[in-house]
């Protein structure tokens, strides 16, 4: 899936029951990710940490669906594993887990290849993680390897960066950037613009191009 790309309505069976994915998205923003298997130490404690944070992506509007190429039967088991293992996860297990046996909405949604989707081994999908804005477009992608989980809080940062300018079409957020700290200006704003725009005013950086593309403002 490229940056920008309609997610297909597709249909599948989760842990929550049957979905088809733009009426059961809404107009939310939604964490699409996958894992390569069920029962697997890794996406234990990813699909964990993401259970705990899920008050986290509430605030923002923004709901969370997961993925993996097994049984519907096996993520029920798997569920309960990762309960037993995240204690901190309150109440119920909060989002669905797509089952995918057959390969084909991991195969459709660029996870998997193909020609590898009917090998046990072979065949298990990346660590994809698509953000999805509300008009059903991935708005974000992010590929690990199995052998390196995710980070929340990275996520729920990307999340942020995304729905601020949405807001604020003239910003955008600089390299390592916190909710609360200043952004960026957009070098299509000229200063007058900006002026009008950020009355509390911006910092501009001199740059020995002498190109004027460097200016900051607090995050309004």
């Amino acid at each position: 899936m490229r940056l920008g790309q309609t997610v297909p309505n597709f249909q599948a069976d989760t842990t929550k029951g049957p979905i088809k994915f733009h009426e059961w998205q809404g107009n939310s923003w939604v964490v699409l990710f996958s894992h390569p298997a069920d029962f697997t130490p890794v996406c234990t404690t990813e699909l964990g940490r993401i259970a705990v944070h899920q008050p986290e992506f509430a605030k923002r509007n923004t709901k969370c669906l997961a993925h993996s190429v097994d049984a519907l039967n096996s993520h029920v088991d798997w569920v309960n594993d990762i309960k037993s293992y995240c204690l901190d996860i309150p109440g119920d297990f909060p989002y669905p887990i797509i089952a995918d046996p057959t390969r084909d909405l991991a195969v459709s949604l660029g996870m998997l290849d193909e020609e590898q989707k009917k090998d046990p081994e072979v065949g298990k999908t990346i660590r994809a993680l698509f953000i999805i804005s509300p008009d059903h477009k991935v708005r974000l992608s992010m590929f690990y390897p199995m052998s390196t989980g995710r980070n929340v809080d990275e996520i729920l940062r990307t999340i942020d960066s995304l729905q601020l300018t949405d807001r604020l079409k003239v910003v955008a957020t600089p390299a390592n950037w916190t909710p609360g700290t200043k952004v960026m200006i957009l070098p299509t704003v000229t200063d007058e613009e900006a002026y009008k725009l950020f009355p509390k005013g911006f910092d501009k950086v001199s740059m020995p191009s002498g190109i004027n593309y460097l200016r900051t403002t607090e995050n309004y």
